[in-house]
């Protein structure tokens, strides 16, 4: 039986194959995904930057540090997560993706999910919140928590800000407090009870592949 890790490295080939994806082109690498391919959460961002986008890794930028200090804040750590984005090349200039590109690079998306399982989706950012919580504003759902049914898997969706945001407000420690709550309140004990007892914790980064 394939695990996880050898799903979403053939699902990374494949992607990597698509000539259909309408950012690759000017991209310099596919940033398709890294983390715990075991973890019950996932991590879901807008798109690649310049930074991501020379590596080939997801949040790896300034944005990236202030993730990582906004899950350590939440009592996470980087490697208990799985973490990607909506897009999987970075948008010309880091402009918004657009309509038709989120789409585009949603069928990966959907299938990342349906490999991963995962008990709790953190989306960072409008775009990736839309695609659980549509016609709603991330001001009003920031941090808050909701029971959600995606491809006939019940989730629970935290929308954030993204952490770039927090380059411009500065207000990252109030984000980590409020991500900690709603952690707290979903008994996380339980969906991290692998990270802590799992022999073997597998770890994929999109440039290593073989």
């Amino acid at each position: 039986m394939k695990t996880k890790y050898d799903l979403l490295h053939k699902l990374k080939d494949k992607m990597d194959k698509d000539e259909s994806l309408p950012l690759k082109k000017g991209a310099t690498k596919l940033v398709f995904g890294s983390g715990n391919t075991e973890a019950k959460i996932l991590c879901i961002g807008e798109g690649p930057g310049r930074t991501e986008d020379q590596m080939g890794l997801p949040f790896v930028g300034q944005a990236g540090k202030l993730l990582d200090k906004l899950l350590i804040l939440a009592g996470l750590e980087r490697k208990k997560v799985f973490i990607t984005n909506v897009v999987h090349h970075r948008p010309p200039e880091n402009r918004d993706p657009l309509p038709n590109e989120i789409e585009a690079y949603g069928k990966y998306l959907d299938e990342i999910i349906k490999i991963m399982k995962p008990k709790v989706i953190i989306t960072l950012g409008r775009f990736s919140m839309a695609k659980f919580l549509p016609n709603v504003f991330i001001s009003g759902v920031h941090g808050q928590k909701f029971d959600v049914e995606f491809q006939g898997q019940k989730l629970v969706v935290i929308p954030m800000y993204h952490p770039a945001a927090s380059l411009r407000n500065g207000d990252i420690e109030y984000n980590g407090a409020t991500l900690m709550t709603r952690m707290k309140n979903i008994r996380m004990s339980r969906i991290l009870k692998y990270s802590h007892h799992s022999r073997v914790i597998r770890i994929f980064v999109s440039p290593l592949c073989h």
